[in-house]
């Protein structure tokens, strides 16, 4: 995973064109291969493909000779590219209602920058970035049980907290947000 902080890389990898290239590269291809796959022009994709080059997402792997011309097959520089939130959206209005969408949006794109930059750290060193994630859903009968629910889930979460933290340990991060879920095809409605 490779995360995008640089404005220049990630208009580079905008284009839902390019954005398949980086997907098909994820195994080495030559611009040939790619352009019969896509039934586009080869220099169409050429010219994306050094466009990709240029901002780093895609690397040279080999050069082989085919009739009369050299022939580059590359590949993508990551199997996965995550942008950080603050290249695309901006910084957040800083919103301290626990109940605002907008707060939740804010809390996640940093746990998405954060997270992403310390897997980036622990790949480089050959090392495991030890995380952990808690998903539930929960069904409220009134408005005003997701109020009642989120204080009694503070509460629980301090208790925890209190007999787990350690003044001489690593500290952890804990976040936890709700919103409602994607209805399914299953209920009858669209997600």
């Amino acid at each position: 995973m490779k995360l995008l902080e640089e404005p220049e890389k990630v208009r580079a990898a905008l284009s839902p064109l390019r954005r398949e290239l980086l997907r098909l590269l994820r195994e080495p291809s030559s611009a040939t291969q790619l352009a019969a796959a896509l039934e586009l022009p080869r220099q169409r994709v050429n010219y994306h493909l050094r466009e990709l080059e240029k901002a780093g997402l895609v690397e040279l792997v080999e050069e082989r000779q085919r009739r009369g011309f050299v022939e580059r097959i590359l590949r993508a520089t990551s199997g996965a590219f995550v942008v950080d939130p603050d290249v695309m959206h901006g910084e957040f209005t800083r919103i301290h209602d626990q109940y605002a969408a907008e707060h939740l949006v804010e809390v996640a794109a940093g746990t998405v920058r954060d997270v992403a930059r310390m897997q980036n750290k622990a790949d480089a060193a050959g090392k495991r970035l030890l995380t952990f994630t808690l998903e539930a859903e929960v069904r409220f009968a009134e408005p005003g049980d997701v109020h009642r629910f989120t204080d009694a889930l503070t509460e629980a979460v301090r208790r925890t907290i209190e007999e787990f933290d350690s003044p001489s340990g690593r500290a952890y991060r804990l976040i936890a947000g709700g919103h409602p879920a994607p209805r399914s095809t299953s209920e009858g409605g669209t997600a």
